[in-house]
């Protein structure tokens, strides 16, 4: 453990205890599920009374994240996002995590509203529910209504969140630092997404920008009669606090009740894809949280659309991947589809790249032949995901979120449609896209960017020349060398040199008989053969331990 790791231990002693309680538990849980006896399955219990070692081991994590509190739940349901990381199994089990978290006593919410709004609760609304329909990890949801009439809902964050975010994401960072010295996590950067983490939860906790994100989504479906944003109330709304109208509706997840109010399923299942793929491909701004319980049903058919935390933005060159990957999987060029992949995720050091093409080449021949109305695309984005994964592949975050809101959106329009085809509402977008990829407009504007890119190079270029030419005239040029994982190296090559060097000399002390001497062997040389003994045993340990010359072949037989 590094000496710098040791504050994130010694700041929060009582909440690592805590944590690693929790592990302890689950760890030992997955150990006896794994190798009995049958009878002590039953002994771990999880807070709901059920045997831990029974469950999977995807629920099993769940689990445990849910009993490690608001800030590891908001990790949990951010790693659902990110299937290529944690593998689709996974990621499906962590989008079930929900918060129970007990609400503040109204004393408290009373006077967070006071302090963000700067006048008491009757001041502001003719009607409050002191007690809340709902309490997450971040914030309560309570039921009011303003003095003009209209219902709201009143969401207030929790009166200590913010410390108990700050700590516990200073002890992700702890446990990230202690991963990066993990050979198999290194590759997934535990520090990054650490932070990644700590910027997402922190924008999370300031109400002001889900406020924005549901202006901007009302604006961007102004006089569509098929879907409703719910009204922000701007006067109403702070950092900590968000007023909101209240939705009246179905839940898209209640189908038997939807069922009997006499709603078209289909037609349901249908419009709500619709719309989603109009935020994808033409608004390039979209609610990355499409799963039923976030999705109402009014009167009408009408779509309203809850929680704008989460939401995933497509800039114009993810469009242009998106377009060339639909083109490589329709074309079935896998070859193509592969140098996608390399190009715009992070890859290994020792990626087998033959290998990946030969699997994503199996890919594209199985689900490439399938008519449009019987593609499963979720099927294929999930084994996309899950190879890319078994190649340790890192995705663009927002790559990652596009392809969790695409399955997630075709898994909720089946439950409604059984036979919903998400792919033959993506086929006049494909179109769209490769037109405006081909667009005389796109490339003027390209050619314009690059001919700017060439003059800002034609003006450093001297310049930076001459200061390179002067930095070797007065001899201050350096030339810096990083010789990555070369340092082991050597080091094993001296300390084996050395017990080589030593072994010898010592047992040249044995042949001489160099005193002093203990029953006529020399005490010296014994001593030089012990320890050039135990520096080899080491140095055999050393090499073991980080991996065989062989290692490389073994894993391409394995895959084959």
């Amino acid at each position: 453990m590094r000496i710098s790791s040791i504050p994130h231990i010694y700041r929060h002693v009582n909440r690592w205890r805590e944590i690693l309680a929790v592990f302890s538990k689950y760890g030992l849980a997955d150990w006896i599920s794994r190798l009995g006896p049958d009878f002590a399955k039953d002994l771990l219990k999880a807070p709901g009374g059920t045997a831990i070692a029974r469950h999977s081991w995807q629920t099993r994590i769940r689990l445990a994240i849910s009993e490690l509190g608001p800030t590891f739940i908001k990790l949990g349901q951010i790693l659902s996002t990110r299937p290529d990381l944690v593998g689709v199994a996974l990621a499906e089990e962590l989008q079930h995590l929900q918060a129970d978290v007990p609400a503040d006593p109204p004393e408290v919410v009373r006077a967070i509203i006071v302090a963000e709004l700067g006048r008491p609760v009757e001041e502001l609304f003719d009607q409050f529910d002191e007690t809340p329909f709902a309490s997450a990890s971040i914030g309560q949801c309570h039921g009011a209504r303003l003095k003009t009439g209209e219902a709201v809902v009143v969401r207030v964050q929790h009166a200590d969140i913010q410390r108990k975010v700050a700590v516990d994401c200073d002890i992700l960072q702890g446990l990230a630092q202690m991963a990066e010295r993990i050979p198999e996590f290194r590759n997934y950067r535990p520090r990054a997404i650490a932070s990644e983490f700590e910027r997402t939860i922190r924008r999370e906790l300031d109400f002001s920008r889900e406020r924005r994100h549901m202006e901007l989504f009302a604006r961007n479906f102004a006089g569509d009669p098929r879907v409703h944003i719910p009204r922000a109330y701007g006067e109403l709304c702070t950092s900590r606090v968000l007023c909101m109208e209240r939705v009246e509706g179905i839940p898209l997840a209640d189908v038997d009740r939807l069922r009997s109010a006499g709603v078209d399923l289909e037609q349901i299942g249908r419009r709500g894809a619709e719309i989603y793929l109009k935020m994808v491909f033409e608004h390039g701004f979209f609610h990355a949280d499409p799963h039923p319980g976030n999705i109402l049903v009014m009167d009408g058919g009408v779509i309203a659309l809850l929680d704008h935390g989460m939401v995933g933005r497509i800039d114009e060159r993810l469009h242009e991947d998106m377009a060339e990957m639909l083109l490589a999987v329709t074309t079935q060029d896998a070859e193509h589809l592969t140098s996608l992949i390399v190009r715009v995720g992070q890859i290994p050091a020792e990626l087998d790249r033959t290998a990946l093409s030969i699997d994503v080449t199996d890919l594209v021949a199985h689900y490439g032949n399938q008519p449009i109305e019987e593609f499963d695309l979720s099927g294929a984005l999930r084994e996309l995901v899950e190879l890319i994964r078994r190649y340790r592949i890192m995705l663009p975050t927002r790559i990652a979120m596009l392809i969790k809101t695409l399955i997630t959106l075709e898994g909720t329009s089946r439950l409604l449609s059984p036979h919903f085809s998400l792919l033959e509402l993506i086929k006049p977008y494909r179109r769209k896209m490769l037109m405006r990829r081909f667009s005389p407009r796109r490339r003027a504007r390209k050619l314009r960017r690059f001919l700017a890119d060439m003059e800002h190079l034609i003006e450093t270029l001297p310049q930076g020349i001459q200061d390179i030419l002067e930095q070797v005239q007065s001899g201050t040029f350096d030339v810096h060398l990083d010789h990555r994982g070369l340092e082991p190296s050597v080091n094993r090559l001296v300390l084996g040199m050395l017990a080589s060097a030593l072994f010898l000399g010592s047992s040249w002390l044995l042949a001489q008989h160099v005193p002093p001497l203990f029953r006529g062997v020399s005490v010296p040389g014994t001593t030089g053969c012990v320890l050039a003994l135990l520096l080899g045993l080491r140095l055999l340990r050393a090499i073991n331990k980080s991996g065989h010359l062989d290692r490389g072949s073994d894993r391409r037989e394995d895959r084959n």
